[in-house]
């Protein structure tokens, strides 16, 4: 007998954060800039008794409130190799080579993560949301995938099964 599972999408309309950000690779740092970021979130699993897989709203709000603690943010990758970062009593301060930075911590969204790609923010972003979902009992949701879409064409992608 099949096992069907189904999907649902929410994605860009008001599911978006404006951030600032510089990645590191190979030995580099990007210059400070910044992008608006679309964001792209897909559930699969069962029907509930309901005939849902989840609550197209519920999980709206739920990616709206996360997106929202990064929006009009410098993006702070607190696990990276290659800045050393320093924490003040009311800035970070970020350094690579010559260039330093200090950011107000109003200004600072913290994330566990060792850089600020797309892939690694959709990493944490599906962490935050699997927390939530499973608080909220979310036992027929089989997995869960975020896009994080630097900008038209180019989205770094993390699924997790559950």
């Amino acid at each position: 007998m099949p096992n069907p599972t189904r999907r649902v999408s929410v994605e860009r309309n008001r599911l978006r954060f404006a951030a600032a950000h510089m990645a590191t690779f190979a030995g580099t740092c990007e210059p400070l800039h910044g992008h608006n970021y679309d964001i792209i979130v897909e559930l699969e699993g069962e029907l509930t008794d309901d005939s849902w897989v989840w609550d197209f709203g519920d999980l709206k709000r739920t990616v709206k409130a996360i997106a929202d603690e990064l929006d009009h943010k410098f993006l702070l990758q607190r696990d990276s190799r290659m800045l050393e970062i320093e924490e003040r009593p009311f800035a970070w301060a970020v350094r690579f080579e010559e260039r330093e930075y200090v950011f107000p911590k109003s200004d600072v969204a913290v994330l566990p993560i060792d850089n600020t790609t797309s892939e690694r923010i959709a990493e944490w972003m599906a962490g935050e949301l699997l927390a939530t979902l499973t608080a909220r009992g979310a036992v027929n949701v089989r997995s869960l995938t975020v896009g994080i879409e630097e900008m038209p064409g180019q989205t770094g992608w993390y699924t997790v099964t559950m």
